[in-house]
């Protein structure tokens, strides 16, 4: 049967069902299944949100300034984001004003980890999507070198030798049998389509950037004390600034580290200057023809806007929010948190109830409930603990469906990327304009930003112009600190509506930050000096949510809509697509089974 969406895609479950269960890597318990047509071609998508994060009941009750320490174990992939959510919440609602200085350490701490977790996403995550590893075994290290010195010539790591070496060491890895991340790969589908040049050049910048992943986040530890999961406070940062102290009288913030915190800073830089942004105009090059999985990114996205340049003045925002509909980049709307018409959750499709008679009610978060109601459809094949088959017309996800003003949006880098570039930010504008140059010249094409961004291509693309853009901001911030510091500023907290007694009885307020996967916001409601309500709207939940009461499907459905699989049974381009979202449903958990018991299957009906 074919439905037609309100947001205007067309729905047809027959024909073949598939089932991808997990799809992430290790972000969390997600599902996807599909319907193909004869032809192979995907006609009606349905995501599914397997676990139940369940944080806001454990939060009620409790003192709002513990808050953060909370939420920061939502995710061990996006650490620290969540935590600085919180902490913009609660000073929200307590009209907190942070020092310049800890407003900078903050916002450095955010965009080390936007750059750390946009590398770690392509590299370790969404990169052997396009690359095969076993292929690069036939590659000659002398012509990757010469695509390498095209691509990132400014990259010392270029040599014949170098690429050969690297070589040497994957024929050990592949030989000795344990295959590891690589073991499961469909490296035979004709869906990859590198030369093995291109495979080799990839894979050696996996291993590059594994190595220097684990020192750019030591930024965290300078400044947070330690990584996943840096300290936060509520009123500012729990690290104070003694240029003559030593580590040994407490004082972590001395030259020495600053130093090294700018030494890594400019080694980001470099990287996502020489390596990361070139490795994906190369890649995305060789998939010219690959210009699918837009869904939603070509209509309706939505950011809060963040990387304010001067604190307080959301009119300085380097990548400006707002919501773009329908695809008219020409207007944007404002967008606002607090607008109870604005943002809000619904639960038609979700395993949660709002009540009797509120089946199809949308809720803003600061009225937000989180009463988990799972039950399965009567289509549903499987028991309740053994899903066959997802019944898309009943309940089928423990993610909610957000909406703004009843609109379905899609959040994250591409999303941020097309308002900054629609809001005529200089530096986005610059970026995209360059990128898409490089890959139309080496793809043979003419591509516009219009019909280039809103594809999983794009996405991937956004991301990693994101990754430099954060490289060059951070940077800015660096100088911005030390002219403070030089200046003889060296507060780093305000404390002085620490004690719950100049509280307000009531207080409500809510934090946004653009977080890795998009707008992220958490909304708090205080009352007698503890928490008692408290919700986060995740990018994931905007991306991966359920219909809605009207039948709107969400981004994460959208963008399989219509895309040609070259073997079904083999769902390289369901995986390519969806991990282009770096989709993360519940990253602090993880999942170990015995040896030898199955993991994961895909199944065809």
């Amino acid at each position: 049967m074919t439905i037609q969406t309100p947001n205007g895609f067309s729905l047809d479950n027959s024909g073949k069902r598939i089932v991808v269960d997990p799809v992430t890597r290790i972000e969390g318990h997600m599902r996807c299944e599909v319907n193909v047509d004869s032809n192979n071609v995907i006609r009606n998508a349905v995501s599914t949100g397997t676990m139940w994060r369940g944080l806001e009941v454990i939060l009620k009750g409790r003192d709002p300034r513990d808050a953060w320490a909370f939420v920061e174990r939502i995710c061990g992939v996006c650490t620290g984001c969540h935590a600085l959510t919180s902490v913009r919440a609660v000073e929200d609602a307590l009209d907190i004003r942070i020092p310049n200085n800890a407003f900078l350490i903050r916002e450095i701490m955010a965009k080390v980890l936007q750059w750390h977790d946009h590398v770690v996403h392509f590299y370790h995550l969404h990169a052997l999507d396009w690359v095969n590893p076993v292929n690069a075994l036939k590659a000659d290290p002398k012509a990757t070198s010469q695509l390498q010195q095209m691509v990132g010539p400014d990259h010392p790591n270029s040599s014949p030798g170098y690429f050969r070496d690297v070589q040497n060491r994957l024929k050990k890895f592949v030989e000795s049998g344990q295959l590891g991340i690589f073991k499961n790969g469909y490296w035979d589908n004709p869906a990859y389509k590198l030369p093995p040049e291109a495979d080799l050049m990839a894979v050696t910048h996996y291993l590059e950037a594994l190595d220097f992943q684990k020192e750019i986040v030591k930024v965290h530890t300078i400044f947070g004390g330690k990584n996943p999961h840096p300290n936060y406070m509520v009123g500012g940062v729990p690290c104070a600034i003694n240029m003559d102290g030593n580590m040994a009288a407490g004082a972590p913030l001395n030259m020495e580290r600053l130093n090294f915190v700018k030494l890594k800073l400019q080694e980001a830089f470099a990287f996502s200057k020489n390596v990361y942004v070139p490795d994906v105009i190369a890649i995305a090059s060789f998939y010219k023809g690959w210009l699918y999985g837009g869904g939603l990114s070509g209509l309706n996205v939505m950011d809060y806007g963040d990387y304010e340049a001067v604190q307080g003045r959301k009119e300085t925002d380097r990548l400006p929010g707002g919501v773009i509909l329908n695809g008219k980049w020409d207007e944007v709307h404002p967008i606002d948190p607090r607008d109870p018409e604005q943002v809000q959750e619904f639960v038609t499709h979700s395993w949660y109830s709002y009540g009797d008679g509120n089946a199809d009610k949308g809720l803003h978060p600061w009225d937000g409930v989180t009463q988990p109601k799972y039950e399965l459809g009567p289509n549903a094949k499987g028991t309740r603990t053994d899903i066959r088959e997802i019944d898309e017309s009943a309940k089928y996800s423990w993610i909610k469906a957000p909406r703004w003003k009843g609109n379905a949006v899609e959040v994250g880098p591409l999303a941020r990327y097309i308002l900054a570039y629609a809001h005529g930010v200089d530096y986005v504008k610059g970026q995209v304009e360059d990128s898409l140059g490089r890959f139309n010249a080496l793809a043979g094409t003419s591509l516009t930003p219009q019909q280039a961004l809103p594809t999983t291509i794009g996405r991937t693309l956004a991301r990693a112009l994101e990754a430099h853009y954060c490289a060059q901001m951070m940077l800015d911030d660096f100088d911005h600190l030390i002219a403070n510091i030089k200046a003889g500023d060296s507060s780093t907290a305000n404390v002085e509506k620490w004690d719950p007694a100049t509280w307000p009885k009531e207080a409500k307020g809510v934090g946004t930050v653009a977080a890795p996967r998009g707008g992220l916001g958490h909304w708090i409601k205080i009352k007698d000096g503890r928490i008692e309500n408290y919700q986060c709207v995740v990018p994931t939940t905007w991306n991966g949510g359920p219909r809605d009461p009207k039948g709107n499907i969400g981004a994460f459905e959208a963008s399989l809509m219509n895309t040609p699989m070259e073997r079904p049974e083999e769902p390289v381009e369901i995986l390519r697509t969806l991990h282009s979202f770096d989709p993360c449903l519940a990253c602090s958990t993880h999942v170990i089974a015995p040896d030898g018991a199955e993991m994961a299957r895909v199944t065809v009906r």
